[in-house]
C-alpha cells in the first residue's frame, strides 16, 4: 500500500482510539476504571441481591474486556503503520480489501483468515 492512503487510515485511527477513550472516560466517570467504577456504583445500592451485583459485575468485566481489545486493535493497527505492514494480514500476508480497512481500519486480518479465528 503506498503512504498516503494510510495517512488517511491513521487519521481514522487516531480519531476512532480518541473517541473511545473519551466514552469509556463518560461511561467511567473519569480515569477510573470500570470495575472501580461499577463497585463503587454497586456497592450503593441497597436494593440490588447478591446474584445481581455478581451478573452486574461480570457483565462490566466482559464490557471491560471488550473496550481494552478495541482499543488494542487500534494501537495495534497504528503501530503497523509505523512499520509499514499495515494492509496485509498478519496471518497470511495477502493486502486487505480497500473496503474492508475502510469499514474497519483496525483490522488486522484478511476476511479469510478472520474467518478461520472464529
Amino acid at each position: 500500500m503506498s503512504a498516503h492512503p494510510n495517512q488517511a487510515f491513521k487519521k481514522q485511527l487516531l480519531a476512532q482510539r480518541a473517541s473511545l477513550l473519551a466514552q469509556l472516560s463518560s461511561l467511567r466517570g473519569g480515569s477510573v476504571g470500570r470495575v472501580e467504577a461499577s463497585v463503587e456504583h454497586l456497592g450503593r445500592s441497597a436494593e440490588l441481591d447478591s446474584g445481581q451485583v455478581s451478573s452486574a459485575r461480570e457483565l462490566e468485566l466482559a464490557l471491560d474486556d471488550r473496550e481494552t481489545t478495541e482499543i488494542r486493535l487500534v494501537d495495534a493497527a497504528l503501530a503497523r503503520i509505523e512499520a509499514g505492514s499495515y494492509g496485509r494480514c498478519t496471518d497470511c500476508g495477502v493486502e486487505i480489501p480497500q473496503a474492508r480497512l475502510h469499514a474497519a481500519p483496525e483490522a488486522p486480518r484478511c476476511i479469510s483468515c478472520q474467518e478461520k479465528i472464529e
